[in-house]
């Protein structure tokens, strides 16, 4: 769903806010502070990865999801004190924003992202590629996600999805 011309007045002053959102989002994940991430969502966010082929079949399986912020810091509390898995960083990048609507205080959004993966010993690999597909919301003057959907070009993953994307 295009913007109406009215609209856009909207997304020339919501565009680098959306941008600012996304920048933060990935600079906390690739910075390694991830007790931080559920601050991007509001209290009954959902966050959520699944394949493309998933997401275009419209099956609702996902390989992640977290709904709420308690899922979202104890997803984060098992992967400090639970989880076992190699060390490795990520280094997002994200562009090509679009903004699909803005109407009744909800902003819907897509853009891609590519996710360079550095492991412990320095091999550097993509290992994933996609979009984000989110419902956004400005809360008290700070952009939140409602829902992002983070929708993986492969189905093919290549180790555990312990950090987010």
């Amino acid at each position: 769903m295009a913007l109406i011309p009215s609209q856009l007045d909207d997304e020339v002053s919501l565009r680098p806010r959306i941008d600012a959102l996304n920048a933060n989002y990935v600079h906390t994940i690739d910075d390694d502070r991830l007790e931080d991430w559920p601050n991007f969502f509001t209290a009954d966010g959902e966050y959520s990865i699944s394949t493309r082929e998933n997401h275009e079949m419209g099956l609702p399986i996902c390989l992640v999801q977290c709904k709420g912020t308690g899922m979202f810091r104890d997803r984060i509390t098992a992967l400090r004190q639970a989880n076992i898995y190699e060390p490795h960083t990520y280094c997002h990048s994200v562009s090509a924003l679009h903004i699909s609507s803005a109407s009744q205080g909800v902003i819907a959004t897509k853009s891609n992202f590519t996710l360079v993966r550095t492991m412990s010993e320095g091999q550097m690999m993509l290992f994933a590629a996609g979009r984000y597909m989110d419902k956004i919301i400005d809360y008290n003057g700070e952009l939140k996600f409602a829902e992002r959907r983070v929708i993986l070009e492969s189905r093919r993953i290549d180790t555990l999805l312990v950090i987010p994307i």
